[in-house]
C-alpha cells in the first residue's frame, strides 16, 4: 500500500498541487479544488503577521502519528507546543488533565471520545451526545484561549474538522479565531472532510492517501 502527500500552493489567481510519491512527482495546474475569487479571498495581511495555517487531510482517521512525531522533535528542540485532540478522550482526560511531556509539549484531549464505528448508539444516547458535545465545547474555548494567549510555538488541532461536521464546532467561529489568533509559529488542523473556507486560508495542504 503506497502512501501519497499532495501540497497544495495557493496562487493569487490559481492553484497548483504537487503530488509527491515515493517514485514520482506531477504538477497540475489551474484545478478547480478550490475556486478562489475575489470575493473569497482571506486578508493577507492579517494571516502574515503570524505563523502558517496548515491542513492536513486524510480518508480516514488515526493517520497523523507523523504530526505527533514531529511535534515531540519541536517540544525537544525548546519549542512551546500544545497539542489538542478533539472526539478523542476518555476518563480522566480533558482540560483539567493535560498530559506534558519533553517540558515542552502539552497533550490536551477531551473528557469524551467519539467512537465513529458505532455512530447509531451515540445518536440513540442523549446523554451520551450531551457529554460530547460539552467536552468539545469545553476544549473549543480553552483552544480559543491558546490562540489568542501568544505563549505557543506551535499550535495542533487533531480532528477538529470532524468536531465542525458533528456540528459541535461552529466553522465561522473556527474562521474567525484563526484570523484573529497571536501565534508566532504555525497553526496545524487535521480532519477528513475540510469546508472549503478553511481551505482557502491554508498556507499548506498535505493529502494522506492510503
Amino acid at each position: 500500500m503506497q502512501r501519497h502527500k499532495i501540497l497544495i500552493i495557493l496562487h493569487v489567481e490559481r492553484i497548483q498541487i504537487m503530488v509527491i510519491s515515493s517514485s514520482h512527482i506531477y504538477s497540475k495546474g489551474n484545478l478547480d479544488v478550490v475556486k478562489t475569487n475575489t470575493a473569497n479571498k482571506i486578508n493577507a495581511k492579517n494571516l502574515s503577521q503570524n505563523g502558517q495555517i496548515q491542513i492536513y487531510q486524510s480518508s480516514y482517521r488515526g493517520s497523523y502519528t507523523s504530526i505527533i512525531r514531529d511535534s515531540l522533535r519541536n517540544a525537544a528542540l525548546g519549542r512551546k507546543v500544545l497539542l489538542i485532540q478533539f472526539m478523542k478522550g476518555g476518563v480522566k482526560q480533558g482540560v483539567d488533565h493535560a498530559v506534558k511531556l519533553c517540558g515542552n509539549l502539552t497533550w490536551v484531549r477531551s473528557s469524551h471520545s467519539f467512537d465513529q464505528y458505532n455512530s447509531e448508539a451515540f445518536e440513540n444516547n442523549k446523554n451520551l451526545k450531551k457529554s460530547i458535545h460539552e467536552s468539545t465545547i469545553e476544549l473549543w474555548n480553552f483552544c480559543k484561549k491558546e490562540l489568542q494567549s501568544g505563549e505557543n510555538d506551535q499550535i495542533i488541532l487533531d480532528e477538529i474538522f470532524l468536531a465542525i461536521e458533528m456540528k459541535f464546532i461552529d466553522k465561522d467561529d473556527l474562521i474567525s479565531t484563526l484570523e484573529n489568533r497571536f501565534i508566532s509559529g504555525d497553526v496545524i488542523l487535521t480532519g477528513t472532510d475540510i469546508p472549503k473556507d478553511l481551505l482557502l486560508m491554508a498556507n499548506q495542504i498535505t493529502e494522506l492517501r492510503s
